[in-house]
């Protein structure tokens, strides 16, 4: 009796270990925040981004996100100022336990602003280095959340949260 419990219990841990999910090295996400701009008030943001995961510590990511989107008044003008990031970046990340992980981002971005004032519009580009701190927890196999601080230039600073799929 026992060598057919045995035998049966060996036979479903095989099979859960052979459908057990793999994590896929791609990986999709939106996140959205808060960004700080010197000078200006905090303005909610979102973004969406995509990565490769190349081994469990590094991985290379892809994003656009909307900074800011604000209109200022200034007696009867009023200026509708959008301001868009899209960036290029390395992380690298450190597992702690519990499913948590701590990383670092190094990277390229190109912020766009954009102004609207009394039909005339200017556009500005700058690119900036991009370096960040997060937080991540693996809700499972294929779902991450994140908690993040980036600095897309030297005068801005962002807080996000986002969720993250690997596929």
């Amino acid at each position: 009796m026992f060598k057919k419990i045995a035998a049966a219990a060996a036979l479903i841990a095989a099979s859960n270990a052979a459908f057990a999910v793999e994590p896929q090295p791609f990986y999709a996400g939106i996140d959205a925040g808060s960004t700080k701009i010197e000078g200006f008030d905090r303005e909610g943001g979102y973004g969406a981004f995509i990565g490769y995961k190349f081994s469990p510590g590094f991985a290379v990511e892809a994003g656009y996100h909307r900074l800011a989107d604000t209109e200022f008044r200034s007696g009867p003008l009023t200026a509708n100022v959008t301001v868009d990031q899209i960036d290029v970046s390395l992380l690298g990340s450190v597992p702690l336990s519990n499913g948590f992980d701590v990383y670092g981002r190094l990277g390229y971005n190109r912020l766009e602003a954009d102004a609207d004032v009394a039909g005339f519009s200017a556009k500005e580009h700058d690119s900036n280095v991009l370096y960040g701190l997060g937080l991540g927890y693996s809700f499972s196999p294929v779902v991450q959340g994140r908690l993040e601080v980036q600095k897309p230039s030297s005068d801005a600073t962002r807080v996000l949260a986002g969720v993250s799929f690997r596929f």
